[in-house]
């Protein structure tokens, strides 16, 4: 399972702890409704030297919609703070019990044209439960420069995934669980209506982990696909509640050899909002 370009096992992680050119993020986050707090977590107990990406932080602010991406110089100037520069190879991780957030920020770097980027297989609850060295000291900080370049083929808005719909020029994929995705249950944030976007498939998120937290050998992920008639030779547009968990399935396409992905930022956060927008519901 360990692809150090990817996806990088526990053991490889600690192997790399004290190597000059690595650098760890804590990129946790919560889904709206659940009373954690990821940043006070990661301030008492974080893999050694890990930062902490907060991906409702680096957002485009100006944006009413969750944590859309930033400018590229909010982006940079972010990174810069936290010490990340040209050079690193970056390590995420997450602290849920399937991986979820560490995806986002994983894409996040991609889009920006960061490629030496990977995620901590099995997140912190894997490190934690083997035993592996935590901290709660913070990191220390120093400016390194950074260089950033937007691939705007890995992200979609609004009006491209309306034109993928009426054109069918690409396949729309939804991460969110089957019963948000039939509109069986009411969405989290007011105002977003349930279903999903005309034409779209599932597939949710967790199924492609494994009851260790981990995520499933590639074969399996294929056969996944494949069950849910995704044709891996065309392009993918992946959406889900608020582009997080999308980004999970664009790490599956990337590890599978897939590259004619790209994720649908506003996701049903944008799409549900829309009268105008047509929505299919139940199966």
């Amino acid at each position: 399972m360990q692809d150090p370009q990817q996806l990088v096992t526990t053991e490889w992680l600690e192997d790399h702890l004290n190597a000059p050119d690595v650098r760890i993020m804590d990129a946790s986050l919560v889904l709206p409704g659940d009373p954690r707090d990821c940043r006070k977590e990661y301030e008492s107990c974080h893999i050694p030297g890990a930062r902490y990406f907060d991906i409702n932080d680096v957002a485009d602010s100006r944006s009413e919609l969750p944590h859309m991406v930033p400018p590229v110089e909010k982006f940079i100037s972010k990174m810069r703070a936290m010490g990340i520069g040209d050079g690193h190879k970056v390590v995420f991780y997450d602290s849920n019990d399937a991986l979820f957030s560490a995806a986002r920020a994983w894409w996040m770097f991609r889009l920006f044209g960061k490629d030496d980027v990977a995620i901590l297989d099995g997140g912190l609850p894997k490190w934690i439960k083997e035993g592996r060295p935590v901290e709660d000291m913070p990191p220390l900080l120093r400016d390194r420069h950074f260089t950033a370049r937007r691939n705007a083929g890995l992200v979609r808005d609004v009006t491209q995934v309306a034109s993928a719909v009426k054109l069918k020029d690409a396949q729309i994929l939804d991460a969110r669980s089957p019963v948000r995705f039939a509109g069986e249950v009411e969405e989290a944030r007011e105002g977003v209506r349930r279903g999903r976007i005309p034409g779209s498939k599932n597939i949710y998120y967790k199924d492609l982990t494994g009851p260790r937290g981990t995520l499933l050998p590639l074969e399996e992920i294929r056969e996944i696909f494949e069950d849910e008639e995704i044709d891996l030779s065309k392009p993918i547009i992946l959406t889900c509640g608020s582009g997080v968990t999308a980004c999970v399935l664009a790490h599956a396409l990337e590890r599978l050899g897939h590259r004619q992905w790209s994720v649908y930022d506003g996701s049903w956060s944008e799409w549900g909002m829309y009268n105008e927008l047509a929505i299919e519901t139940g199966w």
